[in-house]
């Protein structure tokens, strides 16, 4: 009885250093701005997504093909590829090893797809979303890479696999051989990564020249379909 209520006192007390952990004011902010990139991104994942399917189409082979279904269960069970936590169903992602993003112009094609827990899917988009990567050049590879030997000591993501492993000499083995897991299976089917990394190049351009034009679109029509709307806002303003 004493261990049960130790557990849900422990249980109630991660749950209120998480509450006070978010920030809601950081939340609307970032949201307010967005709606314009959004659109941007959705275009580029439907472009990428289009690309994939032409590229399983030649290659004979798709995501859902039982074979890979079979290799990725067969490289990682039932648990997350990067922290090797076992997965929930409504808490895992189908995880993009190169994110499906203008930044790393992954492809939904075998050995670039498997599957993590929602919270590295979450962690993983820090290195996901920036222009250039210093840890590696992958980012499931950077991701990885956080061990706390390279980053400032205000790293989240090294943060993040510390609290993971307190133990330094467990995350580093754990990091180490869930790359080794990663790179056997993409060397399973090679020929679509060494496709994708072919390709990445020329579609990188033409995926930049998209996000531009839909940025440029959206700005337009808003402004314009906005503008035709012609509200009266006199009865929002502020009087005394």
């Amino acid at each position: 009885m004493v261990a049960w209520v130790a557990i849900c006192w422990r249980s109630s007390e991660a749950r209120e250093e998480s509450r006070m952990s978010f920030d809601s004011t950081k939340a609307l902010r970032s949201a307010t701005g967005r709606a314009k990139s959004d659109v941007a991104n959705k275009l580029v994942s439907m472009f990428l997504h289009e690309v994939s399917r032409r590229a399983c189409l030649a290659g004979g082979m798709t995501v859902s093909n039982p074979d890979y279904l079979r290799a990725v269960v067969d490289a990682f069970g039932h648990r997350c590829i990067y922290c090797g936590r076992d997965l929930e169903h409504d808490r895992a992602a189908v995880e993009h090893l190169d994110g499906m993003n203008r930044f790393r112009v992954g492809l939904h094609v075998p050995g670039n797809v498997a599957v993590s827990c929602r919270r590295c899917n979450n962690e993983k988009r820090r290195d996901d979303q920036k222009p250039c990567l210093t840890l590696a050049g992958s980012g499931w590879e950077s991701f990885l890479s956080h061990d706390g030997s390279r980053c400032s000591v205000n790293c989240k993501t090294c943060t993040y696999w510390s609290a993971i492993w307190p133990d330094e000499s467990e995350k580093l083995m754990t990091l180490h051989e869930a790359c080794d897991r990663i790179r056997l299976l993409r060397k399973s089917f090679g020929r679509f990564v060494s496709w994708s990394e072919l390709a990445r190049p020329a579609i990188q351009h033409r995926v930049e020249g998209l996000y531009r034009a839909c940025q440029d679109f959206a700005t337009g029509e808003i402004d314009k379909l906005t503008s035709e709307l012609n509200f009266d806002f006199s009865a929002l303003k502020v009087t005394d």
